[in-house]
């Protein structure tokens, strides 16, 4: 039962991704690897003792293992790439602030200093 629930989430989310993709600004390499980490979910999903060989192989002792580093490393990218494109999109903010601001700047008036009389036009 519990694998029907999952398959269904994975195949729910990846039709979300792909329905969305407009609003979803994503780079070709994101969208590929969304892709390989459905197949891998599916898989792991379906063959949850094939996870545990990869682990085995790799040097981990239970495929659960495997999968929990796996998903913190992933974390860790998302978590960094959001605070990267964040940044990105603030500092671009800032520009376009300043931008409208010099452009929509009043110069300041200038000062005149007063004509003088000269002595010789009486």
């Amino acid at each position: 039962m519990i694998q029907i629930l999952l398959l269904l989430a994975a195949f729910a989310l990846a039709l979300y991704f792909f329905t969305n993709r407009k609003k979803a600004n994503a780079k070709a390499w994101v969208k590929l690897g969304f892709v390989l980490l459905v197949i891998a979910a599916v898989w792991a999903i379906l063959r949850p003792d094939d996870v545990t060989v990869v682990a085995n192989w790799l040097g981990v002792a239970r495929g659960t293992d495997l999968m929990l580093y796996t998903l913190i490393i992933a974390f860790f990218f998302t978590t960094l790439s959001t605070w990267v494109r964040f940044r990105e999109q603030e500092l671009r903010y800032a520009r376009l602030a300043r931008a409208v601001a010099l452009q929509n700047a009043v110069p300041p008036a200038t000062h005149q200093p007063p004509e003088t009389e000269t002595q010789g036009d009486h």
